[in-house]
């Protein structure tokens, strides 16, 4: 008797409980769908793939949406979830490698406007940093974050992301001002 009273009594609670995390998931999804996806398009270059590990990291998001004890702290935690998903990627999958160099591909989809040749240009530099600047760069630039909330993401020293993302423009700079950018330019 007791037993089916006490099953009565949290039956509401559970389901009270399941709504509450649907209605927070919702509220998740609605305001950082967009920077996650974003973020893993630049970090990925393929706009599948990167629908493909956004919505991976959306459902791992669900999974373990009790672990999130602070909202303010949820974007820093998406992106987490999604360098890890990002990251198993590379553990399934074997690559088969082509002889052609990506550079030498033909991009069918831009127009010739010089705003997007300059996106192209400057997406194909950073794309061209090395992963330990490239990161922490992407995550100022399109995840809006802090060097200490990069720091936090990378588990890395401050100083260590600051000098990063220094070298990250600097090498970006430097590639603006070389004779070849100039010659195309006043060409």
């Amino acid at each position: 008797m007791f037993d089916s009273l006490r099953n009565k009594k949290s039956e509401p609670t559970v389901l009270s409980d399941m709504l509450t995390k649907q209605r927070r998931y919702d509220s998740l999804v609605k305001a950082l769908h967009t920077d996650i996806f974003r973020y893993a398009y630049w970090l990925i270059g393929d706009k599948h793939i990167a629908e493909d590990v956004t919505q991976e990291t959306f459902l791992r998001a669900w999974r373990a949406l009790d672990s999130l004890k602070d909202d303010k702290a949820a974007k820093a935690w998406l992106i987490t979830i999604l360098r890890r998903e990002n990251a198993r990627r590379f553990e399934r999958k074997q690559f088969d490698y082509s002889d052609v160099e990506q550079e030498l591909l033909e991009d069918e989809k831009s127009s010739t406007t010089e705003e997007q040749t300059e996106q192209y240009w400057l997406r194909k530099q950073i794309g061209l940093l090395e992963v330990e600047y490239r990161e922490p760069l992407l995550l100022q630039l399109i995840g809006g974050f802090s060097g200490e909330e990069i720091a936090d993401l990378l588990e890395l020293n401050r100083n260590t992301v600051m000098t990063r993302l220094f070298r990250a423009r600097n090498q970006l700079k430097d590639a603006l001002e070389s004779p070849e950018v100039r010659g195309q330019s006043n060409g």
